[in-house]
């Protein structure tokens, strides 16, 4: 039966947001509708009703079919699928498992998540990897991309070392803009790189064939676009690389003791013993006492992705046709531009705007680095920056009920737009007045702060 439901303002009913509040930055924690989390409930109601036989005996087997269900989402087998409670874990339980060897060299772009690059600055001092930073040159293109990620593996390779693996987005977050996962990753296998795939934005916002494009490694948040409870993260690991991977994060019940060990370690009595599944499987099937009940949900989110909003590529569509509009109408009131590629024609379709979610600069630039500032612009100074977008943000959250983040980057202040199908584009056509009116008020409450004129500033916004 064809889905009926009109996406926008009449799927809001099936989720918890506060009619208060209008959810626009559904891309940093996600939410999932009242149907998935009755099936949350469920499963939580069960795990107390009979804690140790639910948790021994039942919990592996629900945990085979959501799986199975997020397998096919990324048309794989389930065998390379299993769950972790986020993006950062499973990108930490790769470089955990990678043997780095003197000499070899993580390769990272500078669009990565912050707690990953803590991550990496972690193993940095636990292990012998070196690490290099690709840093991106706006505007950009995709092939500038790979272009600057294959010029620092060269000046790597010149310097003697190793590149051992390569860290990149699907969909980077600040700022927001599809990556050219495939094609990095299509360059990784040729010049014999691991590619490890930060796709936390990634299942559920776009369409995703692992099957097909074989990474390495590929992690994906599924509480934040597929509408699935917090805390739930696939991390897939194709068959041919499952044997690196021996531990948890923390290391756990299924610790997979290197071949040469000779020391003997307790069986494990936390694990199904389902003979048909392979020990990277049986791996995560328990990893200390948690609350997984997340994991279980999967079956229940993509049913309601399915029955309610008419199936993925109807999300899809309607995801990255809302983001593009949303992102043009803020744009054009604050008479600002959108982050796309340099020289892009009007009949050419960006790359980097191909998902839910857009960047948009606000008219705001950064005093002495912006060489690009109109004379009508705001300006502030460059120590001003962290208290300017405090106050954005706070007033953003406690007066106008909504929340959009807003970060640096080249030189301005830009903000970053989420689309999702209980939105529509009246609420980005609200939240582009907002904006612009949260800056006048910042000029006027703070007129000493800026370059020009108060009465200059106020002319250029409107006022």
């Amino acid at each position: 039966m064809e889905c009926t439901t009109v996406l926008g303002a009449p799927v809001r009913k099936h989720f918890s947001i506060d009619p208060n509040f209008v959810n626009l930055n559904h891309g940093s924690f996600g939410t999932y509708p009242t149907a998935v989390r009755a099936a949350l409930r469920q499963f939580q109601d069960e795990a107390e009703a009979r804690p140790d036989p639910f948790i021994r005996y039942s919990a592996p087997k629900i945990l085979d079919v959501s799986r199975e269900a997020i397998a096919n989402v990324l048309h794989v087998p389930r065998n390379e699928c299993v769950f972790v409670k986020n993006a950062t874990t499973g990108v930490n339980t790769i470089l955990q498992n990678i043997p780095f060897q003197p000499g070899d060299v993580i390769v990272y772009f500078d669009t990565i998540y912050g707690a990953l690059e803590r991550g990496i600055f972690s193993h940095l001092e636990s292990t012998p990897v070196q690490a290099r930073k690709v840093q991106c040159q706006y505007p950009v293109s995709h092939d500038g991309l790979v272009d600057q990620f294959l010029e620092v593996v060269r000046k790597t390779r010149a310097e003697g070392l190793n590149v051992k693996i390569a860290l990149f987005d699907a969909i980077s977050s600040l700022p927001a803009f599809r990556f050219p996962f495939e094609k990095l990753t299509e360059v990784c296998r040729k010049e014999e790189i691991l590619s490890l795939i930060d796709g936390a934005h990634g299942i559920g916002q776009v369409q995703l064939d692992l099957g097909r494009l074989q990474p390495d490694f590929f992690v994906s948040n599924c509480h934040k676009w597929l509408f699935v409870p917090r805390s739930c993260c696939v991390l897939y690991v194709p068959k041919r690389n499952q044997h690196l991977i021996r531990t948890t994060v923390p290391t756990s019940w299924g610790y997979i003791p290197p071949p040469s060990s000779s020391s003997e370690i307790t069986p494990s009595i936390m694990n199904s013993n389902d003979p048909t599944k392979s020990p990277f499987e049986s791996l995560f099937e328990y990893v200390g006492t948690n609350d997984d009940a997340p994991y279980f949900c999967v079956p229940a989110a993509l049913a309601f992705r399915n029955e309610i909003c008419g199936g993925e590529e109807r999300i899809y569509t309607y995801l990255e046709t809302l983001a593009k509009e949303a992102a043009e109408r803020v744009a054009e009131t604050l008479e600002t531009d959108v982050l796309q590629e340099p020289d892009l024609k009007p009949e050419e379709q960006s790359q980097l705007r191909r998902c839910g979610m857009a960047t948009v600069r606000l008219p705001i630039a950064i005093q002495g680095l912006s060489s690009l500032a109109k004379p009508s612009c705001l300006m502030i100074q460059a120590d001003e920056v962290a208290s300017t977008i405090n106050w954005l943000q706070e007033n953003l959250s406690h007066k106008y009920g909504t929340f959009v983040p807003i970060f640096a980057l080249d030189n301005w202040l830009w903000t970053r737009l989420s689309a999702q199908v209980y939105l529509e584009i009246s609420d980005f056509e609200w939240l582009a007045g907002v904006l612009k009116e949260l800056c006048t008020r910042w000029v006027q409450e703070s007129p000493v702060r800026f370059q020009l004129s108060k009465s200059v500033q106020q002319h250029k916004l409107g006022v």
